[in-house]
């Protein structure tokens, strides 16, 4: 397997099954008569970013991710989504700019990645990659699955695990 197939191809399975996750999470707004801004806000505990936020932070680390590891710009977004197509449509971008990514664009040879907020410090293209963008990604979005379960929505592992390719024995 390459870097590619562990990455960029799992982040849009993933950002997919996200995708499914808020549009259960709208529907259980809507039943309810909740305003989905709401469990936009809503927060695991107080000092945890809230669902908008996680949301926000797996499409960045997933675009971010790509663009620091190969030579294509990632796209940007201002961060200012409050409804839930704006949610659906950054997640969709995200998704469309993934997949314009081949295997061979992806390098982690001779990076030195750094970030906006501390300069003064940077990680290797493999250490980047491996240990700090990949588990990012999922931390964040199994975080926002979490902040919607808490919430009540009826969502379960298989959502999460959204696009498997079952096959019988």
């Amino acid at each position: 397997m390459q870097l590619y197939d562990y990455s960029v191809t799992s982040f849009v399975r993933t950002l997919t099954g996200l995708k499914g996750i808020l549009e259960k999470g709208k529907h259980y707004a809507d039943d309810k008569k909740i305003d989905f801004s709401v469990l936009l806000q809503t927060r695991l505990v107080p000092d945890q970013f809230p669902l908008a936020k996680q949301i926000q932070i797996a499409t960045d680390t997933a675009k971010l991710f790509v663009s620091r590891l190969s030579a294509l710009e990632a796209p940007k977004f201002a961060d200012t989504e409050t409804t839930y197509d704006e949610f659906q449509a950054r997640i969709q971008a995200t998704i469309d700019f993934l997949k314009t990514a081949k295997p061979e664009d992806l390098s982690v040879a001779d990076k030195k990645i750094t970030f906006p907020w501390n300069k003064e410090v940077c990680l290797d293209g493999q250490e980047y990659a491996l240990y700090f963008a990949i588990p990012n990604f999922y931390f964040h979005v199994v975080t926002a699955y979490s902040i919607l379960r808490s919430c009540g929505v009826n969502v379960g592992k298989t959502d999460y695990l959204a696009g498997l390719n079952w096959q019988k024995v």
